[in-house]
């Protein structure tokens, strides 16, 4: 009887197959791990890390949160901070301005100024990805922003310095000192002027340029920017320093509308802001009633101008604007905070709703 040794297997070719295709899938991995690092390590707006982690429980964490901004504020890129630095209790979030993982990301800020001129075409694809929420984000009064009607049914969230905004970026605000207040007294010899006003927007109609225009018949007044005084914007708070007033007329009178003319320009500048804007009551809602001057406290321009010069002249009333900082500071508006705001909410914010209609909400 003849022994017959081992069957031959009737497909050989499998095994060499699966082996390949073994290798070629741990190919696939090794690269993508390294993309992964090479984007991670390089800040490179590619795809993000998107895994569930651990935190120092055990308990699986949410997956880092995919933020893309359409575009960048009128166009300009800006350094981006890590959220949990920024906004204290914020796990950091992965901003891009990338629009190729527009498929992935959980949300995405549209800048008005950015799409106004056209905003049907230049609005993301209608067909997001679901859960997918859109921020409306404007900085900017509504007098200044156009063609609002045409976003009505389009955002989940809005996002300006409005209070009443889903997401809240204020120009300015005032927060306690952590500690013992680390500036000096302020020097009331280097205050050898006034008043100062820096303006870009010229506009003869205006309700500030009218203020100031009956205001200058009284009072001097030196103007700054365009057509008046150069103002180098390396030496500009070192300029506004030297006077003891400055006029911080808003360029439209909206609620809530206290821009940088207040809290950089001013405050920044250790000068009392003298404001036109909304009413004083509004100013309020931001500031203690003792750290300005509304211009409504005042039967007319020549009444205001009165005022200022007696203040000029008694040191004692005039330093009392500036009790404030015994216990407050001013904190000062930036882009990278304005994304991280964002991310805090939208950490926090799991709802999904339409906003119907930004006209009729912000005008």
């Amino acid at each position: 009887m003849e022994l017959l040794g081992p069957a031959k297997p009737r497909w050989p070719w499998r095994h060499c197959l699966a082996g390949l295709l073994f290798q070629l899938l741990v190919a696939v991995c090794f690269f993508s791990y390294l993309r992964v690092y090479r984007d991670d390590a390089t800040g490179s707006p590619g795809a993000p890390n998107r895994s569930h982690c651990q935190d120092s429980t055990g308990t699986p964490a949410r997956p880092t949160l995919l933020i893309l901004l359409w575009t960048w504020p009128f166009n300009i890129p800006v350094a981006l901070s890590r959220c949990s630095e920024m906004v204290p209790g914020t796990a950091d979030c992965h901003i891009t301005a990338n629009r190729q993982v527009y498929p992935q990301a959980d949300a995405v800020i549209v800048h008005h100024w950015d799409i106004m001129q056209n905003p049907r075409a230049r609005l993301p694809p209608r067909t997001r990805p679901p859960g997918q929420r859109w921020v409306w984000f404007s900085m900017e009064s509504p007098s200044h922003c156009w063609k609002l009607q045409a976003l009505d049914g389009y955002f989940n969230l809005t996002m300006s310095y409005r209070r009443d905004s889903d997401i809240f970026t204020p120009y300015g605000w005032l927060e306690p000192w952590s500690g013992q207040p680390a500036h000096p007294p302020l020097n009331l010899s280097a205050k050898t002027q006034l008043v100062a006003w820096a303006v870009s927007n010229w506009n003869p109609q205006s309700a500030r340029v009218r203020y100031y225009q009956t205001l200058q018949a009284h009072l001097k007044v030196d103007v700054y920017g365009r057509s008046h005084k150069p103002l180098p914007q390396g030496t500009m708070m070192e300029t506004l320093s030297q006077y003891k007033f400055y006029l911080a007329f808003e360029n439209s009178l909206h609620p809530d509308y206290i821009t940088e003319k207040l809290w950089k320009n001013a405050m920044g500048a250790w000068a009392v802001p003298v404001v036109l804007g909304p009413s004083r009551s509004n100013y309020e809602k931001f500031l203690p009633p003792d750290t300005f001057i509304h211009v409504d406290d005042f039967q007319s321009p020549k009444d205001l101008a009165q005022y200022l010069q007696a203040l000029d002249k008694d040191h004692a009333r005039y330093l009392r604007y500036f009790r404030w900082r015994e216990t407050l500071r001013p904190g000062f508006f930036s882009w990278a905070r304005c994304f991280c705001q964002a991310c805090w909410k939208l950490q926090q914010e799991p709802r999904y709703q339409t906003v119907r209609s930004i006209a009729a909400w912000f005008t």
